[in-house]
């Protein structure tokens, strides 16, 4: 979105520091192929830098082991799906090998307007279709270190057939065409070093001065307020 940035909003740097600004929370875009590890790495965002909730999306698929109903996804009926799309109740949904999924509305709006910032794990086709709502939106994109590699992560877990493993690969080659849409690219080589490249992007954008609210600025710092055009 391209409203005003008003909300109140605490901001934790890595060394500790709090930053004070009056803006809403901002919204960071992460997709990735999958077994790129783009799971592991927003989990560890989240707990390394304060103040940043992550959306958890709705499907219709089924879980895959070790994976937990409201922590990894929101794991619902296909029916139930659809009376939520017809209620409009989705950012955005799609159809993603052969399941649904989708982004909910409401939590993820409250948590903006509160001034919190969101991180939203997603496909390119839903990266798309949210970015031409949230203008301001901060998109990334993680590689993995190479196709070879990706096959590797792919086959060691293990939990997709051969067939569905060549369609991930494919769908890796068409989402490529589509990076340049992106914000930022990390390529997951060294898990340490991305999660820092991350990190990096996460505080540096909270401190963009177009995110602020400039008159809140100028009334704390030198008790006038500048009007543009004057």
């Amino acid at each position: 979105m391209s409203s005003p940035l008003t909300t109140s909003h605490v901001s934790s740097s890595l060394d500790g520091r709090q930053h004070t600004f009056e803006r809403r929370g901002i919204l960071y875009i992460v997709s990735a192929p999958s077994g790129a590890g783009k799971t592991t790495l927003c989990k560890q965002i989240v707990a390394s830098i304060p103040g940043v909730w992550h959306s958890i999306s709705m499907t219709t698929r089924k879980p895959r082991q070790g994976e937990a109903h409201g922590r990894e996804y929101f794991f619902i009926e296909e029916q139930s799906f659809r009376d939520m799309v017809a209620r409009d109740e989705f950012l955005e949904h799609a159809h993603v090998y052969n399941h649904w999924y989708g982004t909910p509305r409401s939590s993820l709006m409250d948590k903006i307007e509160q001034g919190i910032d969101v991180l939203l794990e997603i496909d390119v086709q839903g990266a798309l279709q949210i970015k031409k709502q949230f203008v301001d939106a901060v998109s990334i994109f993680i590689l993995p270190p190479s196709m070879d590699t990706l096959r590797a992560r792919l086959q060691g877990r293990a939990s997709d057939s051969q067939e569905e493993i060549l369609r991930r690969l494919q769908k890796v080659k068409d989402e490529v065409w589509s990076v340049r849409e992106y914000s930022y690219i990390v390529r997951n080589d060294d898990l340490a070093q991305s999660l820092r490249e991350l990190q990096s992007i996460f505080q540096a954008e909270r401190l963009r001065t177009q995110r602020m609210d400039m008159q809140w600025l100028e009334r704390s710092f030198t008790g006038e307020t500048h009007t543009p055009g004057d």
